[in-house]
């Protein structure tokens, strides 16, 4: 019995790992891909002139 309870952690978490990478798979693309690329690029742009106005004051 005690090789039960020593499977049943990783097992369960290897199942619920698997689920999280199979639901990221499937949300790739779709109607909202131009909306959320629209989002990262405006994060990184916003990051990246903080950077530039950050290093011309030094």
């Amino acid at each position: 019995m005690d090789y039960v309870s020593a499977l049943l952690p990783p097992v369960v978490m290897a199942v619920f790992f698997i689920g999280l990478v199979v639901t990221i798979v499937k949300s790739q693309g779709g109607p909202n891909k131009t909306k959320e690329d629209a989002i990262v690029d405006a994060a990184l742009a916003r990051a990246e002139s903080a950077k530039q106005q950050g290093g011309a004051a030094s």
